[in-house]
């Protein structure tokens, strides 16, 4: 085929049905494509040669340093335990995942007002993060600064003749994580709500119709019907639970600005970058952030994968043998 016939046919395809709708697509693209590059990309890149350099917050004669931002990360206590603290949401956060699946269940289910019910458990979500904090800083202490144990919760618990108890203690660090976790857990059970009703009532209405012809109870309804169905939807809250358990920042650092025992790597990174000026190890403890979400990502991804293909591997067992 000469070029004269290469350039005709070109030609013809960029003036049919499927040409144009290429290049309507490429229009489309070249926008969002380059904020994505410019805003994410770019300073993620930056972010990492930034994570090999000793440098403050301008830039000012950085120096590079190889591993050493790393290797401070991974032997000073002082950063890589604040890790520590993601295992009080990471339960929190598998928690909050079974009572919202319950939930969504029941509101899928022929009760009244149910309408209501969604919008009163979804209501949190729609709150700003800002606002929750400081309502649930007041809920669990008398003024914005300083120990109290004169909150809203403990005015309640007077009413019935019990003594008050110091919710944010320095002395007992798990008591005051779990007050944060119930603070996270109500503030999003919402989403997740929302996210399982849209996935169940999604599911054929002919299943449901068959299993009450075979005399299937409420547990055989849900295990073998619609927990097999909302499977995707189920790996995806999962992924972003893990990715909030594990870079949790606005709750604790409204409520105790990391005080109390309540210090996240998150807020660590802050402190690192904004008050030490320590712009390099900050970029360091976010790029090791980022590989560790990467990383719990896949490995999700993987389990559910394998657990999709064993029913298939299964039948082709069953047909090599037959």
């Amino acid at each position: 085929m000469t070029k004269k016939n290469k350039r005709s046919g070109f030609i013809n395809w960029s003036k049919s049905y499927s040409g144009q709708k290429f290049y309507t697509s490429i229009l489309f693209l070249i926008i969002p494509v380059g904020l994505l590059v410019l805003f994410t990309f770019i300073p993620a890149a930056n972010m990492i040669g930034y994570s090999f350099q000793e440098r403050d917050q301008f830039g000012v004669n950085p120096e590079f340093v190889g591993l050493k931002n790393y290797k401070t990360i991974f032997t000073n206590p002082d950063y890589f335990i604040t890790f520590k603290n993601s295992l009080y949401y990471l339960a929190g956060s598998f928690i909050q995942q079974a009572l919202a699946l319950l939930l969504a269940s029941i509101l899928c289910s022929k009760i009244r007002a149910k309408g209501l019910f969604k919008g009163i458990l979804f209501f949190p979500y729609l709150m700003n993060g800002v606002a929750v904090s400081i309502i649930f800083q007041r809920f669990f202490l008398k003024g914005q600064k300083g120990l109290s144990p004169e909150g809203t919760l403990n005015s309640v618990l007077g009413l019935f003749g019990l003594d008050p108890v110091m919710w944010l203690d320095p002395a007992r660090p798990w008591l005051a994580n779990c007050c944060l976790v119930f603070v996270s857990v109500w503030r999003y059970i919402g989403f997740d709500i929302i996210m399982y009703i849209g996935a169940i009532q999604s599911i054929n209405s002919d299943l449901y119709e068959a299993s009450d012809l075979d005399g299937a109870n409420p547990w055989q309804r849900f295990r073998y019907i619609v927990f097999p169905s909302i499977k995707p939807i189920i790996s995806l809250q999962l992924i972003l639970a893990v990715k909030g358990a594990i870079s949790v920042f606005e709750i604790p650092y409204i409520i105790t600005s990391g005080n109390y025992g309540t210090s996240t790597f998150v807020i660590k990174t802050i402190e690192t970058a904004f008050k030490k000026k320590q712009v390099g190890l900050a970029s360091a403890m976010a790029v090791v952030l980022l590989i560790i979400i990467i990383i719990v990502t896949l490995i999700q991804k993987y389990f559910f994968r394998e657990n999709d293909d064993r029913p298939a591997k299964g039948k082709q067992r069953k047909g090599a043998k037959r």
